[in-house]
């Protein structure tokens, strides 16, 4: 008989049912207003923002990759700088740099998944304009040792947030370590969207004012071009829905949180090597990655027993066809590597219930009995 049970990796559904009557209200304000672009929801979420991350300037753009671009852009990276970031993040850290003109150069991880400081050293020269530090999985990168670096080599540091909002590193929030913070509120994010989104934090005014005329056409008023810019701003509804999301954020981040601590403590660690949380860190779980042998037959396993996964990211940056002018090989990279044949992420999204972690965990801890 065919098994019944069925885990989603996510359910948008469930949160629909959740939030759907709040949802209705900020579409029904926006359209009764007429705000549709630049409306009052979009200055309201970049103030929330704000003092939710604890920075002074929050820009909302429309996704997390334009928040790295015209970051980078506002800080005048280009031709001939050298970004130094990881191989093992979506496509859109590496592409973000290469789309400016800038050079990609990569530094191999930690097993905690995130770029190792002293990789970064190594890989320091005199055409090194920034680190970008991606926060995978949701949670912050060793960002003492990396503001060290920069500080010592004068370089601007770009947070790739995308996956952190919330979570935090000796008490402080990602995005608010660097010269910018860039997050996406995609539709799949913890603090998501019903659409594309994303924002840029900042202490820098400066940085802040420019992000706000780039994504505008780079206008002053309605009618001075001060620099070519971009049409990248977040639509009013979508910033209406982050407002009411972010309200609710701690709460989202918390049932999470609670998921993977319950797979921490059924999974068998013999078998499975499990993501780790150090007493500095406050991790909040955009993704639950193990990371095992045979990984495709767990993966295949588990979708016979109704259990969605996923895979971030199965074939490293530094790899990609599109990498190929950089002049990387495999072994390269040697940690990130080596992860990519093992890494596989479970469902952690806030409505499972804890019977649901359970049957996954029993499902994975069934496989490697077997």
């Amino acid at each position: 008989m065919a098994n019944s049970w069925r885990v989603p990796y996510v359910n948008f559904p469930a949160q629909w049912a959740e939030e759907g009557d709040l949802v209705r209200e900020c579409m029904e304000a926006v359209f009764s207003r007429g705000d549709f672009v630049g409306g009052e929801a979009v200055t309201l979420f970049e103030t929330e923002a704000a003092s939710y991350c604890g920075v002074a300037e929050v820009v909302a753009l429309n996704s997390g990759t334009d928040a790295l671009i015209m970051s980078m852009r506002g800080l005048g990276i280009g031709p001939g700088d050298e970004v130094i970031t990881p191989p093992n993040s979506f496509v859109a850290s590496t592409a973000a740099i290469a789309h400016l003109g800038a050079t990609p150069v990569f530094a191999d991880i930690l097993p905690d998944q995130n770029i190792d400081p002293e990789a970064v050293a190594n890989e320091i020269t005199q055409n090194t304009r920034a680190i970008m530090p991606v926060h995978l999985t949701g949670r912050v990168a060793d960002m003492d040792p990396i503001m060290d670096l920069a500080r010592k080599h004068d370089l601007f540091v770009i947070e790739d947030a995308a996956q952190a909002i919330g979570s935090r590193y000796n008490g402080k929030k990602a995005g608010t370590f660097g010269d910018a913070g860039c997050f996406s509120a995609h539709p799949l994010k913890n603090l998501n969207a019903g659409g594309d989104a994303g924002f840029v934090t900042t202490n820098n005014t400066d940085l802040a004012e420019n992000l706000r005329r780039m994504r505008n056409h780079g206008l002053q008023g309605r009618d001075t071009v001060l620099e070519w810019g971009w049409v990248s701003r977040m639509d009013t509804l979508q910033a209406a829905i982050l407002g009411m999301r972010l309200a609710r954020l701690d709460n989202v981040n918390a049932r999470r949180r609670h998921n993977a601590s319950l797979y921490q403590e059924l999974l068998d660690p013999m078998h499975v090597f499990l993501p780790p949380e150090r007493s500095i860190e406050h991790n909040t779980w955009h993704t639950f990655v193990i990371q095992v042998e045979r990984r495709d037959a767990l993966k295949a396993w588990l979708a016979d027993n109704g259990v969605e996964t996923a895979i971030h990211y199965p074939l490293p940056l530094h790899l990609q066809p599109a990498a190929l002018e950089l002049g990387y090989r495999e072994g390269d990279m040697p940690e990130t590597e080596r992860q990519a044949s093992r890494i596989l992420t479970l469902p952690v999204n806030q409505f499972l219930k804890d019977e649901d972690v359970e049957y996954v965990a029993n499902c994975v801890n069934r496989f490697f009995a077997a």
